[in-house]
């Protein structure tokens, strides 16, 4: 198992995205793509999701990396806001 990991192709996030802007301009398929470029097809939809822009607004797109990025940072902000909360409480007892 372990060698199996070392055996992985990396790919540039350059590389990635220019797949997905393939994709998503429409006439090239998945096979197409693991064809021309050697890239297993579900490593390709695993990118499309992944890099693909989400319309947000009218005027705002975000990628699902990003979404998920930003649920992380907010937990954290919840969590540092209410650590915050109660090192207030416990100051404003002290006075």
């Amino acid at each position: 198992m372990k060698d199996m990991a070392k055996n992985q192709k990396s790919y540039t996030p350059e590389f990635k995205q220019q797949i997905v802007d393939l994709y998503n301009a429409g006439g090239t398929s998945y096979p197409q793509l693991e064809r021309e470029y050697g890239v297993n097809r579900s490593t390709i939809s695993g990118w499309v999701k992944q890099f693909s822009p989400i319309k947000v607004s009218d005027d705002e797109t975000i990628t699902l990396k990003e979404y998920k990025a930003l649920q992380i940072e907010n937990q954290r902000l919840k969590i540092e806001n209410e650590i915050l909360k109660k090192a207030t409480a416990i100051f404003a007892k002290e006075q």
